[in-house]
């Protein structure tokens, strides 16, 4: 049966340089909030953003299920940052008898600030439009994470910049 894989991990901890390996691997497909929600809404939702995501997150959820049914691996890309969201998601796949796994990018707090660094620097080249972190913003991010325990996840990812 084919399985979903959740990927979980800070904003700018490589999330999506590690979904593009996992992607060929495991050859799933890729359900990711934030390609979306920077697809289809202005990048400044401001107070509305988290109302849209939630939104867009439910339409992902079920569209796993299609994507599950035609039978392919699914990847969702959105770093459950809290544990109770990464409880619903299994027991969301558990009550349909669906495997999941959870995936979990761990990174330094140093290697962090220079991946939202770099990032911040490729949206101000052009060359990127995801969503730029600013001071604030990465402490809101950071409050919100909470740092899985190592049987809480399958797969314990360490992300070192070379």
């Amino acid at each position: 049966m084919n399985k979903v894989i959740l990927l979980c991990g800070k904003i700018c901890s490589g999330k999506s340089t590690y979904a593009e390996k996992i992607i060929q691997k495991e050859k799933a497909v890729l359900l990711s909030c934030d390609e979306l929600m920077l697809m289809i809404f202005d990048p400044l939702l401001g107070d509305r953003h988290d109302i849209i995501s939630e939104r867009v997150q439910k339409y992902l959820y079920q569209k796993s299920l299609d994507v599950i049914a035609a039978g392919a691996n699914v990847l969702l890309d959105w770093g459950f940052w809290q544990k109770h969201r990464r409880e619903a998601a299994r027991a969301f796949y558990r009550e349909k008898g669906i495997p999941c796994e959870f995936h979990y990018i761990d990174i330094s707090d140093a290697d962090w600030q220079k991946n939202i660094a770099e990032r911040n620097r490729a949206i101000e080249e052009g060359r990127s439009d995801a969503y730029f972190i600013d001071e604030g913003l990465a402490a809101k991010f950071e409050s919100l994470f909470e740092k899985p325990a190592r049987d809480e996840m399958d797969v314990w990812y360490l992300n070192e910049r070379k």
